[in-house]
């Protein structure tokens, strides 16, 4: 059964793909390969948020299709981020590629490994201004707002 799942990227260094953009792209191109990407936001150019000694970021959201149970999704979102060369050192720290995994339906779940809807967005402006183009109609299956809403509650 193929689910609807919300993804963040966010890109703020260069890369052996090119720029934030052509990573971006880059890492849209690769989640094809787990599902159909049914929209792709445009791209926003942002200040970095915890650690702030870092070049800007490109943020995006893609909502994609996919048959992948949540968990397989997250981990097939960490080997694509392995893969294009994201090195964790510094937390919230620069990267090559970031991918996280917003919402997955309407699923609603906490593990060690993935905590969904992502405990986060309601927060971040550069999550929810790219996703509010893609799924601004979306409901947080938690909070029963949407998208849009969220995104005008941060004024």
């Amino acid at each position: 059964m193929k689910e609807r799942a919300a993804i963040a990227l966010g890109s703020n260094l260069v890369s052996e793909f090119g720029d934030r953009e052509a990573n971006l792209r880059e890492a849209v191109e690769r989640l094809g390969k787990l599902g159909e990407v049914k929209a792709v936001s445009s791209f926003h150019d942002t200040e970095p948020v915890g650690y702030l000694d870092q070049p800007r970021f490109l943020n995006g959201a893609v909502v994609l299709e996919t048959s992948l149970a949540p968990l397989e999704l997250m981990r097939a979102l960490l080997e694509i981020e392995n893969v294009m060369g994201r090195e964790r050192v510094i937390t919230k720290g620069p990267r090559v590629i970031d991918l996280d995994l917003l919402l997955y339906g309407n699923r609603v779940m906490s593990t060690a490994e993935l905590t969904l809807p992502h405990p986060e967005m309601q927060k971040r402006r550069f999550v929810l201004e790219p996703l509010n183009e893609v799924a601004g109609d979306w409901v947080h299956p938690v909070l029963g707002v949407t998208v849009r809403e969220m995104l005008a509650r941060l004024g």
